[in-house]
């Protein structure tokens, strides 16, 4: 199966191909998969080489003119680095945007800790009016990048990661799923994390709601699903843990609740290992999540 970043380079080609406002701004990485398209295109695919604060600065003069662009590159190199450009030529400037990162907490451990973001998601929510798309499945990411594209002139990040579920979902680009119903809490599965969640809650009386668009949170389907399940509320995020959970604590506020926050730990692991190594030291395999859900909801 194809990844969600084999996938980005063909649908945006065509993109590009369809609309005259699209635009794609590179540093580099990912330049080989444009190559027919920069052949097509050379005035909207842009490589500025290896300068990320000129990547979002590019990209936010191309919306200045009313293009859409789209900027590609490690989730560490997209948001962390050039964090000052996304907060100011976009932020401040009032520009809309497509960020698509590539990476995400931990998919390239031999890279080191230079190329991974577990914050990534975290660092945009000290911003205003950003989009973000947590797609868990290669067919969700196709589906929420045209729907990145689309959106007028809005701030959107779209998060790939090669960790994948099996199986992709009808998403929609608004509204967190509902895949499994129970009366004894709920569980949040955000992106690439469904699998292990279904499988560590295998048996459980708990709801379990699938969220690949995860700001704006979908409030009223919290509401919903704590109704029925009680307001203990457990998230399961592929990047730094707690990060939604301020979130659900403001959704819940005017009722007694319960919050518990899984994803990637704060200890940084110097050790390189591999993807499925990270995933257990981090706790967000299915038998560690099965453990730690079921102690809490006990």
């Amino acid at each position: 199966m194809d990844t969600m970043r084999d996938r980005f380079a063909p649908v945006l080609t065509r993109l590009l191909d369809e609309d005259p406002r699209v635009a794609v701004v590179l540093a580099e990485i990912g330049a080989d998969a444009f190559t027919r398209a920069q052949a097509r295109h050379p005035d909207r695919v842009i490589n500025v080489g290896i300068r990320e604060q000129l990547l979002v600065g590019a990209g936010a003069g191309l919306a200045l003119t009313g293009m859409r662009p789209v900027m590609h590159t490690f989730a560490s190199f997209l948001v962390e680095r050039p964090f000052e450009q996304v907060k100011l030529d976009l932020g401040h400037q009032d520009v809309g945007a497509v960020l698509v990162s590539a990476a995400a907490s931990f998919d390239w451990p031999s890279g080191g800790y230079t190329h991974m973001a577990p914050g990534d998601v975290a660092l945009l929510d000290t911003l205003d009016g950003w989009t973000v798309h947590v797609p868990g499945h290669p067919d969700e990411a196709e589906t929420l990048l045209r729907h990145a594209v689309a959106a007028g002139d809005d701030r959107v990040y779209v998060r790939l990661s090669t960790q994948s579920n099996g199986e992709g979902l009808a998403v929609d680009g608004e509204r967190f799923l509902s895949v499994r119903e129970g009366r004894s809490g709920v569980v949040i599965a955000v992106g690439p994390m469904l699998d292990a969640v279904l499988d560590a809650t295998e048996g459980l009386d708990t709801t379990v709601l699938y969220a690949t668009t995860i700001r704006p949170f979908d409030t009223a389907a919290l509401r919903r699903a704590t109704e029925a399940a009680g307001t203990d509320v457990v998230l399961v995020e592929p990047y730094l843990a707690g990060t939604s959970t301020a979130v659900v604590n403001d959704v819940l506020s005017d009722v007694p609740h319960r919050v518990l926050g899984l994803g990637v730990g704060r200890r940084e692991l110097r050790r390189y290992g591999d993807v499925e190594e990270h995933v257990a030291a981090h706790g967000l395999d299915a038998r560690t999540l099965r453990e730690r859900i079921r102690e809490f909801l006990a």
